[in-house]
């Protein structure tokens, strides 16, 4: 029964990934203040599948968490088609301009290391055919190749 319980409170009250930003301008100022890159994703979270089991295989595992919360400032640009996921005008006009500045092509999954300023370092179009470990590998290279 304790279990029951435990389960419950975690899918009901426990918070969401708080990892993930939705503010590109916060994300660039966090970034300069720690030191840190960004990395921006363009997904479609309820219909796009590979962008979902990008965000299941990649994103949510435990190594990239810990490997983001040092080195990343994570930034999710999402293009949902549902109403019910709907977003607020403010979040789908900065998406837009996201897409319109870095995603031209209309790309999903598509996802990009920045610096701060907000200068493409390295992409990635799709949901890479790679491990964990080298995606972040990829990443790190990128880092330190801008250092």
């Amino acid at each position: 029964m304790k279990l029951l319980a435990v389960l419950l409170f975690t899918v009901f009250f426990a918070p969401e990934n708080t990892l993930w930003l939705s503010d590109f301008t916060k994300a660039k100022q966090e970034a300069r203040q720690s030191s840190k890159f960004v990395l921006l994703n363009f997904s479609g979270s309820d219909w796009c599948i590979p962008c979902i089991k990008m965000h299941k295989t990649f994103f949510e595992t435990p190594d990239f968490e810990s490997f983001a919360e040092k080195n990343l400032v994570l930034v999710n640009a999402d293009f949902p088609r549902l109403s019910k996921h709907q977003l607020s005008k403010d979040q789908q006009k900065q998406n837009e301009d996201l897409a319109e500045k870095y995603n031209r092509s209309g790309v999903f999954p598509y996802t990009l290391l920045l610096d701060a300023d907000g200068k493409v370092i390295k992409s990635w179009e799709g949901c890479p055919n790679k491990t964990v470990e080298n995606f972040i590998q990829e990443i790190n290279l990128g880092i330190h190749g801008n250092q």
